[in-house]
């Protein structure tokens, strides 16, 4: 398809599957049981970390998780007994076991000990740039001068990564940074650095950011933006993409979600992943 042709085929798409009756059959509809925000982000996060397999049975596996916690999750994770914790023992989704479970719960405490929302949990501290330490570095060029300074980083200034992978790096770092971490718990949370897509990740970035009228993502977070989040690419995602000349690389990994997310950008620079919701329901609903 030419350009225009193309985007207005998406823009239809994300129109018809960007509304309220998608939520019913999708895992977004386990964080649309809760109202409390915290309550929002921790169900939305487990149904995205869970999100493999059949979409019937993530959403069944989620709700008994949430059952376990008396269906109050932000309660749970900041008022939990010892006792409270023997009740989730037994839990299991594919290779996500209560070991894993145990080691979210200690995160989850840990962090809303802290902060009173996930957002931050993605949010690296900020080099600080201060003019005192900076050195002039002379050019060969007449009237043009550089500064460089160890304090400042520039060389990770200089890579212009885009601004999720550097979330979702951080995070990681951040998830993981708690004493006696299982090392089997890794797996389950994925970033840049390990090449992989991040599918669940940006997805549930994508419903905590994301916001319209439309009622499906929820926009409870206003430090990342639309515009900075990578596109989640699963395996119907990525079909559909590459049908659509969309994608070019051959293998699947971050890189392929960073070039499918930029070509995405060209028809929507503020909003790009709203398009999800076309491949997504093209691949899913369309079988395209």
């Amino acid at each position: 398809m030419e350009f225009l042709e193309l985007k207005d085929f998406l823009d239809y798409k994300v129109e018809q599957y960007n509304r309220p009756n998608f939520i019913t059959n999708d895992p977004i509809c386990i964080p649309h049981r809760f109202s409390k925000k915290q309550d929002v982000e921790i169900a939305a996060f487990f149904a995205a970390i869970l999100a493999w397999g059949q979409r019937k049975t993530i959403i069944n596996k989620c709700t008994e998780l949430f059952e376990r916690m008396d269906n109050s999750p932000y309660d749970f994770m900041i008022q939990h007994s010892d006792q409270d914790l023997k009740g989730l023992l037994g839990f299991k989704h594919r290779t996500f076991n209560d070991t894993d479970l145990l080691y979210f719960v200690s995160f989850f405490k840990y962090h809303y000990e802290q902060s009173d929302s996930l957002e931050t949990a993605f949010l690296a501290p900020k080099p600080i740039f201060r003019e005192e330490y900076l050195t002039e570095v002379p050019l060969k060029r007449k009237a043009q001068k550089s500064y460089a300074s160890a304090a400042c980083m520039l060389s990770e200034l200089e890579k212009a990564a885009p601004r999720t992978e550097q979330y979702l790096n951080h995070f990681r770092s951040y998830f993981f940074s708690l004493p006696d971490f299982p090392r089997r718990t890794i797996k389950h949370v994925s970033s840049p650095k390990q090449k992989s897509t991040c599918k669940r990740l940006n997805m549930f970035l994508r419903w905590m950011v994301r916001t319209d009228n439309k009622g499906v993502d929820f926009g409870l977070w206003n430090t990342l933006k639309p515009a900075d989040l990578i596109c989640p690419c699963d395996v119907h995602v990525d079909r559909v993409a590459r049908r659509l000349g969309m994608i070019s690389r051959k293998q699947t990994d971050w890189q392929t979600a960073v070039e499918l997310t930029r070509k995405l950008a060209e028809f929507d620079p503020l909003d790009p992943v709203k398009y999800d919701f076309a491949l997504f329901g093209l691949g899913v609903e369309e079988k395209f």
